[in-house]
């Protein structure tokens, strides 16, 4: 890659918005789809509507009680995408109060408040946001207006549980006889080119399209890289002794040592500690696949006494005893509950009003800065037997869909520095998180009203997170910058694109996702600039190529530009796109300053050759 020209040849030629739930929207006005006035006449809006967005309701006398403002009287509208409040501001160059929620971020809406409510703004609707926001609406009893809200919300928030649809496919479909145009992200992750890039086909490993059908695994990927001496019913055999059958393949390698990464679920050993020889050899494939090691490691991302437990339940763990020349070490990363209810307690130390005195105990009690750190130390663990051992790593969990995606996708982050572009890091989510079955349905519960389903969990969050934990210690090593983290994030909830949306490859090919939704990453690449980060190597490769982050308590931080940015007290509003593209813009002129010089210096140099030359006596 050439550095000195990858910043600035990326920028866009328009300007996106900062607002990242909200760029490349479409103007639009309330007539025709979006709602008339009467007799016709169109009215403004006072957003930008995105394609296919249609308003559903609109109320006039409303008021958000803000919990740092107090209550403030305005008008909301309802589309089958968003939430939209404004306020009437009641002296002039007074900033009207905004709140612009997209509907996917909803996951609870409760009603407050009944007939006999008499107190000042009791009566109304409570929204619960999985972005770490409560919202509560006012409404007049008399007029009922609250009722034709709260069905409005509930069918649009909801659509899967209304027999509805999300709104990415309303927003493709639109989009489409729009005229889209661009660049398509769907294209982004190819993986047998990925595979060609780790050097895939080779002596010892082979690509194989054995699950093109998704019927050996349903939550694997229809391509797999394997160990050239398996052979596709050896594969077959393998898979009936791994959990929801899936076996280990690779998913990264050291193109200079050979050393691995794969992954895989847990041996469904059991009690009785069953034994599988075609398991044990398969395991023995991967070890000899590296020449530079006579050991394989194991990497298990439960506590000890959890995959102690899952034995009673048919799973468990390899054991040293059966498979040989194997090491196993437990990284102790809780399970989706611990995770969820941690999450709970953050939103509750930062929203809405803290309490400074106790700001500190109140994080450290969340235990979520603890889990960062656990995964933080566990691929550290991983990036040392890979990078400084030459010893290839097999990493599991329970099912090897949530913890094993966290490791995977965090070591290979830190092994290589592909994954550290834009490019390179959608390619990353799109091959360890999406294409290996993260159940991103059930962990984020789009479009669904179960908000107390036990099988959601901030899973995905917790790997975003700790790659800009990482950020913060190698602020140069990545070529994208906190926005486009925040931005993933943020369409991770919004059901805009549909990047994100069922649990597994084979479900997304079913429902034909990459014809009938747009990709987060078409979005992302079609206004680049305020998502790349200025302080990236322009001149030299001057990135670490193996970043090593430190994964201490010490390190690790609350990440209150994400959790906090809803709380003014604690997060102070963020100008980062507006300044990464000062930043990018002075740095074009530095490049164009510098190569300036080296010309005129070339210049210069090359004179003065010919004057000596031409001095230069003759003999």
């Amino acid at each position: 890659m050439d550095f000195s020209t990858s910043l600035t040849d990326k920028l866009a030629s328009k300007t996106g918005s900062s607002n990242s739930l909200d760029s490349s929207s479409k103007s639009s006005s309330l007539g025709s789809k979006h709602g008339g006035g009467e007799n016709g006449v169109l009215r403004d809006t006072p957003f930008s509507y995105l394609d296919g967005e249609e308003d559903q309701d609109q109320k006039n006398d409303v008021t958000y009680v803000c919990p740092y403002r107090g209550p403030v009287f305005g008008a909301l509208t309802i589309t089958n995408f968003r939430l939209y409040f404004r306020s009437l501001p009641l002296r002039d160059q007074e900033p009207p109060v905004v709140v612009d929620v997209p509907l996917g971020v909803i996951a609870r809406v409760e009603k407050i408040g009944g007939a006999t409510s008499r107190g000042e703004n009791s009566y109304g609707i409570e929204i619960f946001c999985k972005d770490m926001r409560n919202l509560r609406f006012a409404h007049k009893q008399q007029n009922h207006s609250r009722r034709t809200v709260f069905e409005k919300l509930q069918t649009n928030a909801f659509p899967l549980s209304y027999s509805g649809r999300l709104f990415a496919f309303a927003h493709a479909a639109a989009n489409s006889v729009n005229g889209s145009g661009g660049w398509n992200g769907w294209a982004v992750f190819e993986p047998l080119a990925e595979l060609r890039r780790l050097g895939v086909p080779n002596d010892m490993w082979r690509a194989t399209k054995l699950n093109e059908c998704y019927a050996i695994c349903d939550s694997y990927p229809a391509v797999w890289a394997v160990p050239k001496a398996a052979s596709d019913d050896f594969l077959r055999r393998v898979a009936q002794f791994r959990s929801r059958c899936r076996l280990p393949v690779l998913s990264w390698m050291n193109p200079r040592t050979q050393a691995t990464i794969t992954r895989c679920s847990q041996p469904l050993v059991g009690v009785g500690g069953k034994r599988n020889s075609d398991d044990e050899a398969y395991l023995s494939f991967i070890m000899e696949a590296n020449a530079q090691s006579d050991k394989l490691t194991i990497m298990d991302a439960r506590p000890s006494a959890n995959a102690i437990a899952n034995k009673a339940k048919g799973g468990g763990y390899e054991s040293e005893d059966a498979y040989k020349n194997v090491e196993i070490n437990f990284l102790d990363i809780h399970n989706i509950h611990v995770m969820r209810e941690s999450l709970r307690k953050v939103k509750e130390a930062c929203f809405p009003t803290t309490d400074d005195s106790k700001w500190q105990t109140a994080i450290d009690n969340t235990l979520w800065l603890k889990h960062i750190r656990c995964i933080l130390a566990g691929a550290v663990r991983i990036v040392d037997k890979v990078e400084t051992m030459s010893t290839s790593v097999v990493v599991h969990c329970s099912d090897g869909w949530d913890r094993t995606a966290q490791l995977t996708a965090l070591s290979m982050l830190l092994l290589d520095p592909y994954y550290r572009t834009v490019r390179g890091f959608e390619v990353l989510i799109e091959k360890e998180w999406l294409s290996f079955g993260h159940k991103f349905q059930q962990r984020v519960g789009h479009g669904d009203n179960k908000h107390s389903d036990a099988d959601r969990s901030p899973v995905f969050l917790q790997f975003i997170d700790s790659v800009w934990q990482v950020s913060q210690q190698f602020h140069n090593a990545f070529e994208f910058n906190e926005h486009f983290l925040i931005t993933i994030v943020d369409h991770l909830y919004s059901c805009r694109f549909g990047t994100f949306l069922c649990n597994t490859e084979a479900e997304r090919v079913a429902e034909d996702l990459k014809h009938k939704t747009t990709s987060l990453w078409t979005h992302i690449n079609s206004s680049l600039d305020q998502y790349l980060n200025p302080l990236f190597p322009s001149f030299t490769h001057g990135a670490e190529l193996v970043l090593r982050p430190i994964a201490s308590v010490r390190s690790v931080r609350l990440w209150k530009g994400l959790y906090c940015r809803w709380n003014p007290g604690l997060c102070a509003p963020q100008h980062g796109c507006q300044r990464t593209r000062e930043l990018l813009s002075k740095q074009d002129q530095l490049f164009r300053h510098v190569n300036e010089l080296r010309l005129k210096s070339n210049n210069r140099s090359n004179n003065m050759q010919t004057t000596t030359r031409l001095a230069s006596p003759m003999h």
